[in-house]
């Protein structure tokens, strides 16, 4: 099987054109078929034994848009949407003709649109839902105030003083499972305030069960609560381990609408791999 390896903002992901010859899912013997998907995400994303990766994006034909978008964590789980997924796939898609630089993509959270310029990929996003700030939660006797929002998957933001010091697995795992966001659980950010524009953040992200570089969805659900809560005008610039992302968004009110999130995405390799 076809693969391209890509990144954004050091979220890496495997991508798989399932609508070439070479790179389609087999449907049999030897194979994944369709049903199969989760154990193909859990092989293809395994550091060791696999390719590796945060994701498995798979780019399929779409009867509404340019083309659809699914997306499968490394523990086998299909997500809703990926910010940076999302930038990855558009950019392929326009690297190998199957979109003109300006695209729609259906994805399980809604269609939403992407544009290419150069090496850089400006999505929108769904218009923000499930806000709930000021929540507060305790956790081994100490309480923390949590803010939450969904940017297409959940999010629960932190703002923190000192971004180095937190415990991510530990704490970004705790929140994650946390009975208050059951059933499906929520991503988690801390969040710390540089300047009037500027973020940083650290991100636990359900599905992969661990830190990782960068999180789209993230970045996108950290500037938004901090221009509800903190007054952060947009665009907010997040800076994330991986790399800088842009926010742009309008509020009034405290309602968020025309949400894009905007950063560099590139192919890092491409190959083969065997199924067998």
């Amino acid at each position: 099987m076809q693969f391209t390896k890509m990144q954004a903002a050091g979220n890496d992901f495997v991508v798989i054109n399932n609508t070439l010859r070479a790179s389609r899912l087999p449907a049999g013997k030897a194979g994944f078929a369709l049903h199969q998907l989760p154990l193909l995400a859990r092989k293809l994303c395994d550091r060791r034994f696999g390719i590796g990766g945060d994701g498995v994006l798979i780019l399929e034909k779409s009867a509404k848009c340019d083309f659809k978008m699914r997306i499968f964590n490394p523990d086998g789980s299909e997500a809703e949407m990926c910010g940076n997924g999302l930038r990855c796939l558009s950019f392929f898609a326009y690297k190998n003709k199957i979109a003109a630089s300006l695209m729609s993509v259906e994805t399980k959270a809604g269609i939403l649109s992407a544009q290419v310029s150069s090496n850089k990929v400006k999505i929108n996003m769904l218009k923000p839902s499930s806000i709930k700030l000021g929540i507060d939660i305790s956790i081994g006797g100490k309480s923390y105030k949590v803010h939450h929002i969904n940017t297409g998957v959940p999010h629960a933001i932190v703002f923190v003083d000192n971004l180095d010091a937190v415990n991510v697995k530990e704490l970004g795992r705790a929140l994650r499972y946390h009975s208050i966001f059951k059933p499906k659980g929520a991503n988690v950010d801390f969040v710390k305030i540089k300047s009037k524009g500027t973020i940083a953040i650290r991100t636990y992200e359900r599905g992969v069960e661990a830190e990782t570089l960068a999180c789209g969805t993230g970045a996108t659900a950290s500037a938004v609560i901090s221009g509800i809560v903190k007054q952060l005008q947009s665009p907010v610039s997040v800076s994330t381990k991986g790399g800088l992302l842009k926010v742009y968004f309008k509020k009034k009110n405290n309602i968020v609408t025309d949400v894009f999130l905007e950063g560099e995405a590139c192919v890092v390799f491409e190959g083969m791999m065997s199924l067998a």
